[in-house]
């Protein structure tokens, strides 16, 4: 394809990927950036192009997989990694929420709740609580993976129940105490 068919071909279908660009971001200067890079690249990879192959369908590839390019590299700066030692940085946040737990239930109580299982499910319970993860409490019971998720989800739904049965719903808790 001459270089003068495949500029017709995509200035064919400018608008149609106009409006795929809007539409991916839902914003006209971002669709124009977006629209600017994929004719960029379309031109610059034009040798790429194979002859009788679909050519709206190959520059709508191109836009797609730009956009999600970008998409995930927006994702990937708002992550925040702490690497320092005792994450000081996630837990200085300047929103503080206190944790009332102490004050709603006591430890004793919990932990007698929690002998009160079935060892099948208090034993991986307690494993994952102190930091196992699902496949080393898998390997040290030899059990399957998905049975040693399964009693914990099982674990944790029974002991919601029998907080549920003493203390009532979350919010009579909170309202009882701050009365």
């Amino acid at each position: 394809m001459s270089t003068l068919e495949f500029n017709t071909q995509l200035f064919s279908i400018s608008q149609k990927l106009n409006a795929f660009a809007y539409n991916l971001t839902k914003s006209s200067e971002d669709a124009l950036d977006l629209y600017q890079e994929t004719a960029f690249r379309a031109l610059t990879n034009r040798e790429k192009f194979r002859t009788g192959t679909n050519f709206k369908a190959w520059v709508f590839t191109i836009m797609k997989n730009i956009f999600i390019n970008q998409y995930r590299k927006k994702q990937k700066a708002n992550t925040v990694i702490d690497k320092t030692e005792n994450l000081f940085y996630i837990n200085s946040g300047s929103i503080k929420i206190k944790n009332e737990a102490d004050s709603n239930i006591s430890l004793d109580e919990l932990n007698g709740m929690l002998d009160s299982l079935e060892d099948g499910l208090r034993i991986p319970f307690n494993m994952h609580f102190e930091g196992y993860k699902y496949q080393e409490i898998s390997d040290e019971m030899q059990l399957p993976l998905g049975t040693i998720k399964s009693r914990i989800f099982f674990a944790r739904k029974a002991l919601k129940k029998q907080i549920l049965a003493k203390y009532g719903e979350y919010d009579t808790i909170r309202t009882s105490i701050s009365d």
